[in-house]
């Protein structure tokens, strides 16, 4: 495994909190609507620079570390894409404002890194230790693909699949014993006074809810990342990038969500591919066997799935148009 210097760990954080506060106050005014031309443009920044940094990855690391960091962040990314989904529930439930959300995923992308860290480290320290682990890991994300792909087809079927009521969470039902809470969101706090007392707002239940969604979606995330690479330089930047730029993915797809109608179905697959792949390549590395999927390969097959499931989507959205036209 390539060594990876404390310089460069200091210049990626220097970089991320450069990043977090041109996001912070350059690209967004406070109480800001950001419009869909606006995320467009901007998550076309964040994946160009990360394009940018996997270049960079390859002339200091090499052609593998390259494949690997490219692998690990369009695996991250295509499966944060189910977290737009959830952040749409969330706000609605809360009643949070267009005009307040961005500020705060911003503080829900903070806690994301610092969550983020401690999975990936475990996971690499897991694996180096305990390499049986990948198993557990690969029939997870198998077990997690094929359950998703079922619910998929109820849900079409017309059965009816058990809805998670954000409302009614033991957790957060628990916090709003211990810490009163108010229902104000005239202005973006976390905590108010009201009299004499300090009171949690609608803001800081969403932000809560939104960092215990981002600790679940990371048990899929991770160990999938994982079966990419265990240098955790490649995981943690690639998983970071991926979450810098789920913010302005979530107001540029807002709206038009329906339009992925075949996404759900791909993630499926590519969770059950990843599971297998994390199987079979640590099978045949104990038994010695020549049999081994690439990363490179797992790029043309997740890419590939990706490409096919949103050209389906907009051909579907497209003919259905057509149909109600008629």
């Amino acid at each position: 495994m390539i060594e990876v210097s404390a310089t460069f760990w200091i210049g990626f954080l220097i970089l991320v909190l450069f990043l977090l506060s041109l996001d912070m106050f350059v690209f967004h005014k406070k109480g800001e609507r950001v419009k869909v031309k606006k995320a467009l443009w901007l998550s076309l920044f964040w994946i160009s620079l990360a394009l940018i940094f996997n270049v960079g990855i390859y002339f200091v690391f090499g052609k593998e570390s390259a494949i690997e960091f490219f692998t690990a962040y369009l695996i991250e990314e295509s499966l944060s894409i189910d977290n737009l989904f959830v952040f749409i529930i969330i706000f609605a439930t809360f009643k949070i404002d267009l005009r307040y959300q961005h500020d705060v995923l911003f503080w829900g992308i903070l806690g994301a890194i610092f969550f983020r860290a401690i999975f990936i480290f475990a996971g690499v320290a897991l694996i180096e230790r305990f390499g049986w682990i990948m198993y557990i890991f690969g029939a997870f994300l198998a077990f997690t693909g094929l359950k998703m792909a079922i619910d998929l087809v109820r849900e079409k079927e017309g059965k009816q699949i058990e809805k998670v009521d954000i409302s009614k969470n033991k957790i957060i039902r628990f916090f709003m014993k211990i810490i009163p809470t108010t229902d104000d969101i005239s202005e973006v706090k976390f905590f108010k006074k009201i009299d004499g007392k300090l009171v949690a707002t609608p803001f800081f239940i969403a932000l809560l809810v939104i960092e215990m969604t981002d600790i679940i979606f990371a048990v899929d995330s991770i160990p999938a990342v994982l079966s990419v690479s265990t240098n955790t330089f490649i995981v943690y930047t690639s998983n970071i990038f991926a979450i810098l730029g789920l913010r302005s993915f979530y107001f540029a797809l807002r709206g038009i969500m329906d339009i992925f109608y075949y996404l759900k179905y791909t993630l499926s697959i590519i969770l059950i591919f990843i599971g297998a792949k994390m199987i079979l390549n640590h099978y045949s590395e104990i038994v010695r066997s020549d049999f081994h999927i690439s990363n490179a390969t797992s790029l043309i097959v997740i890419s590939s799935l990706l490409a096919i499931s949103i050209v389906a989507s907009i051909l579907r959205s497209k003919h259905l148009k057509n149909k109600t036209h008629r």
